[in-house]
């Protein structure tokens, strides 16, 4: 389980070191950062796939996403940088962490690709904060060393566009990255489900089993279909039930193509889902993801809330109760109603201090050790 993500220099987020738990509602204000949190954590994730280049650069590039205010918070800034320009990302759990500094690309500003930043280290540690006496992997620019007994200097050099994550190939470092890989590769985010006319959950889709829903959504019927068949159908029913009294979802397949439809009290005929309003859909496809037959290591709900009927927060906030049981559960809402009906533990409250996102009531001495080390 993860036990903090850290942040520093991404938009708002100069600094900040959030602890998580089994279940975490990261809440506040429009405007305190709730957002670039979530997608800092996108970007994090975006290692596993080789992609975090690709992602920060789809961003605008590193100066589009740079802290822009005072290299110290407050104050006045001066015209001079003594610390390098850095978008710094990273996090602790129970078994490994990890932690990757992204920087001003060191290519000629005539090339095509000077807006691409470059990867100048990255760490993998045991336990809860990088030091010196927890490190295994240590990268800076291109040398890469890995420790077992002593620390040992690979021969292998990586290029600034390279991550140890997906292209380290030696295999003295291969265990720790196959875990860290694999454990981030399976993270799940769920951020705005398409749900217009034209919404791929809407149409019959060929399916295949599928252990969790697709991030957008369009394996719906083939993610319900195989939550039942797992045997776990039954907490779907409950949610469905508890949302809308008396109805009963039922997935069928034809040549390939897999339906849904709903049955409702009253109706002559279930509705195919085409035809169901944008919050009852959503709702669904809420559930699948959050009560998948496999459930990820990590799953992230950025403003479920969205197109939902205020009925529907009270089922919603059971559900993500029932979910974290299972999977770590990190929910981002501006949604009073949701929010209050969740654990007041599990609640992370944003704030904006002089332009930049804190923990509120997170003194230095209440947030999580972390330690960035230095190039």
């Amino acid at each position: 389980m993860l036990r903090s993500l850290a942040v520093s220099g991404y938009r708002s987020l100069r600094d900040v070191v959030v602890p998580l738990g089994e279940l975490t509602v990261i809440t506040g204000p429009n405007g305190s950062g709730k957002s670039n949190l979530y997608r800092a954590l996108r970007l994090l994730a975006a290692t596993s796939r080789g992609d975090v280049i690709g992602t920060l650069a789809r961003e605008g590039g590193l100066p589009s996403v740079l802290w822009a205010g005072p290299e110290d918070g407050g104050g006045t800034q001066g015209t001079v940088r003594r610390r390098p320009v850095a978008v710094q990302l990273g996090y602790a759990s129970d078994e490994l962490g990890y932690l990757v500094d992204l920087g001003i690309p060191q290519t000629s500003q005539q090339s095509m690709f000077a807006r691409d930043p470059e990867i100048k280290r990255e760490q993998v540690f045991a336990g809860p904060v990088a030091k010196p006496a927890t490190l295994l992997i240590d990268r800076t620019r291109q040398s890469t060393r890995v420790r077992e007994d002593a620390w040992t200097v690979l021969d292998q050099r990586l290029s600034p566009d390279e991550s140890i994550v997906t292209d380290l190939v030696d295999g003295d470092a291969a265990p720790e990255l196959l875990t860290l890989r694999r454990t981030m590769d399976a993270w799940r985010f769920y951020d705005h489900f398409r749900v217009d006319l034209d919404a791929p959950a809407r149409m019959p889709q060929v399916g295949t089993r599928s252990h969790t829903l697709a991030h957008d959504g369009a394996d719906l019927a083939a993610t319900w279909a195989t939550i039942v068949e797992a045997g776990q159908g039954d907490a779907l029913d409950r949610a469905v039930d508890e949302a809308f009294p008396g109805s009963r979802v039922h997935v069928t397949a034809s040549d390939g193509l897999f339906r849904l439809t709903i049955q409702q009290p009253g109706l002559l005929r279930p509705l195919e889902a085409a035809e169901l309003s944008d919050g009852t859909l959503r709702y669904l496809l809420l559930c699948a993801a959050l009560l998948p037959a496999r459930p990820a290591p990590l799953l992230v709900l950025n403003e479920p809330e969205a197109s939902l009927h205020p009925s529907l927060l009270g089922p919603l906030a059971r559900l993500v109760r029932v979910a974290s049981e299972r999977t770590q559960v990190i929910t981002v809402s501006h949604a009073d109603d949701l929010v209050s009906a969740l654990p007041d533990s599990a609640r992370v409250e944003l704030r904006r201090s002089d332009a930049e996102t804190v923990v509120h009531g997170q003194g230095f001495l209440d947030a999580p050790a972390w330690n960035w080390g230095s190039r």
